[in-house]
């Protein structure tokens, strides 16, 4: 598989072009859809199931300096605005802000990050280390492990699903 497969493989939720398609429109900074809502609907494609199956919601990862909770909470309500009639739990974070929350949450360290693709990398699994965002009319891909684990029949074939905990 290459770039261009996967990118059409997971256009091909409407939930995922929709996404897509708000965050070109309201340009937030360094914005990208992200993990398991892309890697699954390859998966689901590739395996004949429902465009939507095991996908427990759609994670839009963007990178704002302003690390204030009230920038962060206007851009989460305006997205789901644009989003409201998407049948689609949509989780939006600010990347610039982890470092503030992760640790009183999860109690671990949590360096803070420069950009959208560093939060990105630290997926715990590579093969949802990915990331789609509109770019003038085109798109730009991000998979630092590239897609053999996506498109991999070991995946495909042991019906694997990407779920939030």
């Amino acid at each position: 598989m290459d770039r261009d497969e996967f990118l059409a493989l997971a256009l091909r939720n409407p939930a995922n072009a929709t996404i897509i398609d708000e965050l070109a429109r309201l340009a937030l900074p360094d914005a990208w859809l992200v993990a398991g809502c892309l890697v699954q609907t390859v998966w689901n494609v590739l395996t004949g199931r429902a465009i939507s199956h095991g996908i427990a919601d759609y994670d839009v990862f963007y990178f704002d300096p302003d690390t204030s909770w009230e920038a962060e909470d206007a851009v989460i309500r305006r997205l789901h605005e644009q989003l409201a009639g998407l049948d689609a739990k949509v989780e939006i974070r600010n990347q610039a802000r982890v470092h503030l929350w992760y640790p009183g949450k999860h109690g671990l360290p949590y360096p803070p990050l420069t950009r959208s693709t560093d939060g990105i990398d630290r997926f715990l699994t590579e093969n949802t280390q990915l990331g789609i965002r509109p770019a003038g009319g085109d798109f730009d891909v991000y998979a630092p492990h590239g897609y053999d684990d996506v498109e991999s029949d070991r995946a495909a074939e042991s019906g694997a699903e990407f779920f939030h905990p």
